[in-house]
């Protein structure tokens, strides 16, 4: 064996294993990078007999590093996180991760270390904070032969604070008169919001009693006309403010009931009604209005809209039983003449018609005496 075996006696992590006319084995342990190098082992036979072999060294990199990092960035500004490796033989390879999604748009440098053997291994990821990196988790994932398919991993945990951002939930998506509404201001930001201002037309809220704030919560009672307008939510926390409207609309509780309540007793009558169910199809509809009161009974609002209703369908129904009469009656008509009729048609004077008349109904009875 060359001069590294030589030295063996005096370098305890080397040891001879195996020595036979056949084999001759060492095991270095603790292996460093002045190990590598080429190894020769010598047969001393006639002739002698040698074989050479190659020791390759990898250079284990060390645990990663993030630096550039600082808590907490605000929004917008730009960041630059580097992650840096050293001792890596051959160099490693550096891959970024944002919530377990690689990024792909990184820089990296790799730098040949002062034994000129290991490297030293950067890469540097740049972009702008934004609200929707807050609580992600960026890691730095070094891969290496040496490291038996178990990569080296740092990670960091982004915190971005941002202005809040405001949005208006109504809970009733078509108010009308005399019902309620309440309207919620989520906001959401980092340093959590402060609570909320309400402001209606650009002014305070201007009936306290109905109007009422608890929190972020408005609530608007017995609604009126009046109460149209744009109300707005503004939130603030120490990186800055936000807003948001909504523009509230109160409709007339005779709109909804219309279509519901008089349009199907018209169809009814109008297809339907004959003289003979008239009756029975004013007794519908006065027993549908009847109901009427009761099924609303939970809403609230002005009763002139459902009398309307019921008075409309109550002279509707009278006009279509009238029309119908009077064709009833109409199909029915004619000339109808009596026995002194039939004989005044032909007579000169009246006495002459008496006769004729006399006359036929003798011949009337005549004629019943003579068929029967």
């Amino acid at each position: 064996i060359d001069r590294r075996f030589k030295h063996s006696l005096r370098d305890n992590r080397i040891e001879l294993v195996r020595a036979s006319w056949h084999e001759l084995s060492i095991s270095v342990s603790d292996v460093s990078l002045s190990d590598e190098g080429q190894y020769t082992c010598s047969l001393f036979t006639m002739p002698v007999k040698t074989s050479k072999a190659f020791l390759t060294v990898l250079g284990v990199p060390e645990k990663p590093q993030i630096t550039g990092f600082t808590s907490p960035v605000m929004e917008g500004e730009r960041m630059q996180l580097t992650c840096k490796t050293s001792g890596s033989k051959p160099a490693a390879d550096i891959r970024w991760f944002k919530n377990d999604k690689e990024v792909k748009d990184v820089k990296y440098l790799k730098e040949e270390d002062a034994n000129r053997k290991t490297f030293t291994v950067s890469s540097t990821m740049d972009f702008l904070a934004d609200r929707n990196d807050d609580g992600a988790v960026v890691s730095c994932r070094v891969d290496h032969e040496s490291l038996n398919s178990t990569p080296q991993i740092a990670m960091q945990v982004l915190e971005i604070h941002y202005t809040p951002l405001v949005k208006i939930i109504s809970s009733n998506s078509w108010p009308e008169e005399g019902q309620s509404i309440i309207l919620t201001c989520e906001s959401k930001g980092k340093p959590v919001p402060e609570p909320v201002l309400w402001t209606k037309d650009g002014g305070e809220l201007p009936d306290p009693e109905r109007m009422v704030v608890n929190g972020r919560v408005l609530s608007i009672s017995f609604l009126n006309k009046t109460d149209n307008g744009t109300y707005r939510c503004e939130a603030k926390n120490p990186i800055g403010r936000n807003s948001t409207e909504y523009v509230l609309i109160v409709h007339d509780v005779f709109n909804t009931l219309l279509p519901t309540t008089v349009i199907p007793s018209l169809t009814t009558a109008t297809v339907t009604t004959t003289v003979a169910l008239t009756t029975s199809t004013t007794t519908s509809a006065t027993a549908n209005s009847t109901r009427d009161p009761n099924a609303l009974a939970g809403q609230t609002g002005p009763d002139h809209a459902l009398i309307g209703g019921i008075v409309a369908v109550v002279v509707f129904v009278t006009l279509c039983s009238i029309i119908l009469l009077g064709r009833y009656l109409a199909r029915h008509k004619g000339t109808y003449l009596t026995n002194e009729a039939k004989g005044a048609e032909d007579a000169p004077d009246a006495d002459t018609a008496i006769i004729n008349a006399e006359g036929s109904q003798v011949n009337a009875e005549e004629k019943k005496e003579y068929f029967i």
